[in-house]
């Protein structure tokens, strides 16, 4: 299922060459994931990691993720900040 939410996302990347020739690409559904890089396919690979830090990311803080071509991995996911610290 995050193998494709993860597809799913890439799928709505939006990549633009820069006039320096290199690249940039982001994922207008997951804000704040860009990536830069000198070709396209390095700006792709850069950005499909990006994607998944971002993904812990959200989970780690419960936000909620966007749902992407119908697919909603927040359920089941649990609320990380209900947990109680040990002392």
């Amino acid at each position: 299922m995050l193998s494709d939410y993860i597809n799913a996302a890439m799928s709505k990347a939006v990549y633009e060459k820069l006039e320096d020739g290199s690249y940039a690409g982001q994922i207008p559904e997951c804000p704040g994931t860009i990536a830069f890089s000198k070709t396209l396919f390095e700006c792709e690979k850069e950005l499909r990691s990006v994607l998944e830090g971002w993904i812990i990311f959200k989970i780690r803080h419960g936000d909620k993720l966007p749902i992407i071509n119908g697919l909603d991995i927040n359920k089941g996911i649990p609320d990380f900040r209900k947990t109680t610290a040990r002392g």
